[in-house]
């Protein structure tokens, strides 16, 4: 059965074949070929008068001008008579003469002999037209033909017999039969040949092609895989869809137009800072400010995703909850002091958490016994009078691997995936279609008729679709309460506590409990500027980033985090085989390296913004500043606990080891620029933090200060006070050499390597102001990393800067650009990566660890905490 005896859609074309249509839309490279005569221009007697239909001309114009997307118009017409007729722009390919015309100049000269063969040919054809009145004949560049195309039948007939018993018999003569005419081609070519041509030079992922003749059986029968034909009108065909007439062909066109523009560009997209995370310590989620989760990866945040519609799109996966009445949210909020979400709209409040890995003491087991943590559930409770619309769209492995939903007594099982998913919802009744190629799940839920609450559950890791023996207000109170605890036993600031409080929340809640890393941040290749390439997967723990969002809570009276990080630094370490200077700069969650990093193609990214990468480059590079921030880790821990076990010593001997080793090397530096590795001030300055700390925590072990460590500090520090100065710029530069302005170089005055009054740290924070802030944010550098576009502003070198501010006795400053800093973050709380000041939107991966813990970093410096000796920050 073909998908004529489907039933209609609205649009004028079956179920199945708008599938197809949505599925070849959305492929990195789609090539779209048509026939003129019958698919964009209706049959006429005179074929002079062949005009396209202004709807198909719309339609392949502006699929032409999308990038990644060739559109070729290929006809029996030669190729100038084509080029007259469809007046169709440049974008778009022609080929003419069934293929042996192109417009791209892929056509040789004839050989003599051919010539002389097509001369016969035609004296031959016209000799039979002056026979048979109405005929006419064509001649094209290598062929000739005979068109009967409104001539009585009995003699069109007649005269086709002729061509067909005579010169078509001739040796090195190729026949092509199509309505109303038959050509003679002294060159073997035919549409299918055109298209596999066109193919091959466009590196097409899939055709789509659309014909009406006889002679487009030949495109058809090449079509495979993802490729899709469409028949215009009635007759055998190969083509696996059929439409009635040139109309349905626009339609059709429109449709792909419409799909595909929407998935290159991802047009209205949700801002990136109005996301909400979700998180229970094993993995994390995220919603968009309408209730919809957007973004989840199971079993791991560095997993494949289950969800991945912030990158990709309905296609990627997605679990929506909206009331049937349209309408906005009132509102979005995190339950105080938790993880716990609330969306609420008249008549009605979704409550969402996730269950799961809660605990400290449950990370201590899980990590004794070598456990990657429990499967998580994702609790979903929807309370009030209203009635919502459910919709369930798993797409396991970021919508790679086709999924099937089949419906439970009491919920959904997903089949397919690596690992058993099941949705339970108790009296709730699913309606299962096929979404192109994947099973989508939609259900209308009255909560008044189910006594005003209704409890969703989406269970990983599990095939349980009974009732949960346990009351669910219980079991938001157990999720709920490790984080309440755990918040309110922090030393917050008097500077913006509640914004501090939400940024701490966020850094545990990046937190991996069964391992003790950390994330840079919860999501991959959420763009640095939009349309750009500047797209990297943060889902991973980088040493550095790690280290100072630990130091962040440490700084507000909590050491789990931190201790449970660095024993899991001590497991990298050594693997190292006793090289700890050739630590990664970041690891997976387990503390495995990462595999080669690869783009998914198929994902058209957040607001068309590619590519989607999975993994990253970075891990093969040199960091040397690594070795600093865990050692400055190292010593807060100690000295907030006055003591120093053996395995931290162990660790500090580590790091000062590597630095010995290797502080002399040019790195990557902090950015991790693509290029050539350079002696990177602040690579430096952290090196000398390393032994400093060192020495710090030596000090409470009560032992005198190793000379060599002692020589080795104030020989790097004599290297960064003598190289690192940059005359050319007035200030301490990026880079040994270069006279660029990084806001890294800040880190010459925050680390205590020269004094808050230093001249020269007085004019890098005035150079780093002049040259880097912009309104509310202060971009990392404006040297050329060797990347494509631009970014925007950094939140961590913002916080940076109102560190330099208030140490240079800047404080009404500091606390205005803190406040423009906060005024930036999304309605619940939370900061990307990067702010743009142009467009007042974030960028950048979200929510971003870095950012968080400037806050934290800012509000406790403003707060007058510089002297608390938990900070290490040296005068």
């Amino acid at each position: 059965m073909t998908s004529a005896d489907q039933p209609h859609s609205p649009l004028g074309f079956d179920r199945t074949l708008r599938d197809a249509l949505g599925r070849i839309a959305r492929v990195p490279q789609l090539l779209i070929g048509c026939d003129y005569d019958g698919t964009l221009a209706p049959l006429v007697d005179d074929p002079s008068q062949a005009e396209p239909r202004p709807e198909a001309v719309a339609a392949v114009r502006a699929l032409a001008a999308l990038p990644q997307t060739t559109v070729a118009v290929v006809s029996g017409r030669s190729l100038r008579d084509l080029a007259t007729l469809s007046r169709l722009p440049s974008e778009i390919h022609l080929v003419g003469s069934h293929g042996s015309e192109f417009d791209l100049g892929f056509l040789q000269s004839l050989a003599p002999e051919l010539v002389e063969l097509q001369s016969r040919l035609l004296t031959e054809l016209t000799a039979i037209a002056r026979e048979h009145e109405g005929v006419r004949v064509e001649i094209k560049p290598a062929s000739v033909a005979l068109h009967v195309r409104g001539v009585e039948r009995p003699i069109g007939d007649r005269a086709l017999d002729a061509v067909r018993c005579g010169p078509a018999t001739w040796p090195d003569v190729q026949t092509t039969i199509g309505k109303d005419v038959i050509e003679l081609s002294v060159v073997a070519t035919d549409k299918g040949a055109a298209i596999t041509t066109l193919r091959g030079r466009t590196s097409a992922s899939a055709v789509l092609y659309l014909g009406d003749d006889v002679t487009d059986e030949n495109a058809f029968a090449l079509l495979h895989g993802p490729d899709v034909g469409i028949k215009i009108g009635p007759g055998e065909t190969l083509a696996g869809h059929r439409l009635d007439e040139p109309m349905d062909a626009a339609r059709a066109l429109g449709f792909v137009l419409e799909t595909r523009r929407h998935w290159l560009y991802g047009e209205h997209a949700v801002p990136i800072e109005r996301h909400t995370m979700l998180s229970n310590g094993s993995t994390v989620a995220l919603l968009t400010p309408d209730a919809r989760v957007s973004w989840l990866c199971h079993p791991r945040p560095d997993s494949a995703a289950v969800f991945a519609d912030m990158v990709g799109g309905n296609q990627a996966g997605y679990f929506s909850i909206t009331p049937v009445r349209d309408g906005l949210p009132l509102g979005q909020r995190y339950r105080p002091g938790t993880m716990t979400v609330e969306t609420r709209w008249p008549g009605v409040t979704v409550t969402d958490w996730l269950e799961g890995e809660v605990s400290d003491t449950g990370a201590d087991e899980a990590r004794a016994e070598g456990s990657t943590g429990p499967c998580s559930t994702m609790v979903r409770v929807l309370t009030g009078t209203g009635t919502v619309s459910v919709e369930f769209a798993p797409r396991p492995e970021f919508g790679q691997v086709p999924i099937t939903l089949q419906p439970l007594e009491d919920g959904l099982l997903v089949l397919g995936s690596n690992e058993p998913i099941t949705l339970f919802a108790r009296g709730v009744e699913w309606e299962v279609r096929d979404d192109g190629g994947h099973d989508t799940a939609r259900a209308v839920v009255d909560l008044a008729a189910q006594g005003g609450r209704a409890v969703i559950e989406l269970r990983f890791g599990s095939e349980n679709c009974a009732t949960h023996p346990s009351d669910i207000t219980e079991r938001q109170a157990r999720a709920e309460d490790p984080w309440s605890e755990w918040a309110a036993g922090l030393q917050l600031p008097a500077t913006h506590p509640k914004d501090v409080l939400r940024s701490a929340l966020t850094l545990r809640g990046l937190c991996h409990f069964p391992t003790g890393s950390i994330l840079a941040a919860a999501t991959t290749s959420l763009p640095e500027a939009l349309g750009g390439g500047r797209n990297w997967d943060y889902r991973y723990c980088w040493l550095r980033d790690a280290a100072m969002s630990a130091r962040a809570l440490v700084d507000l009276g909590s050491l789990a985090e931190a201790e449970a990080l660095l024993r899991w630094v001590d497991g990298c370490i050594e693997r190292t085989g006793g090289h700890p200077e050739r630590l990664h700069p970041l690891y997976t969650v387990e503390g495995l390296e990462l595999g080669p990093e690869a783009v998914i193609d198929t994902l058209p990214g957040y607001a068309g913004s590619r590519p989607v990468r999975i993994g990253n480059a970075a891990n093969r590079q040199i960091q040397l500043d690594v070795f600093g921030s865990i050692t400055d880790l190292q010593a807060a821990v100690v000295a907030r606990r006055g003591t120093v076990a053996d395995e931290d010593w162990h660790c500090v001997e580590a790091m000062v080891t590597a630095v010995e080793r290797r502080w002399q090397d040019p790195d990557h530096g902090i950015w991790e620029a693509r290029l050539t590795p350079r002696h990177h001030v602040y690579s430096k300055v952290m090196c000398w933090l390393t032994v400093d700390r060192a020495l710090q925590v030596q000090t409470l072990r009560n032992e005198a200060p190793k000379a060599s460590w002692l020589e080795l500090r104030d020989r790097i520090r004599a290297d960064v006070l003598e190289h690192g100065w940059n005359e050319e710029a007035g200030a301490y530069s990026v880079a040994y050499g270069d006279p660029e302005i990084d806001a890294s170089s800040l880190w010459v005055g925050l680390s205590g390597l020269v004094p808050d009054d230093d001249p020269r740290f007085l004019a890098t924070v005035l150079k780093v102001e002049e040259e880097l802030r912009s309104g509310a944010v202060v971009y990392r550098y404006r040297w050329d990393d060797g990347l494509a576009g631009s970014e925007g502003g950094f939140h961590l070198c913002t916080a940076w800067l109102v560190e330099a501010y208030v140490r240079t006795g800047r404080h009404t400053e500091a606390e205005d650009l803190f406040q423009q800093m906060l005024d930036t973050a999304g309605p619940t709380g939370l900061l990307p990566e990067q702010y743009d000041p142009v467009a007042e939107r974030g960028l950048g991966n979200h929510p971003q660890a870095y950012s968080h813990l400037g806050v934290i970093r800012s509000a406790i410096v403003l707060g007058g905490a510089n002297d608390d000796p938990g900070l290490a920050i040296p005068t």
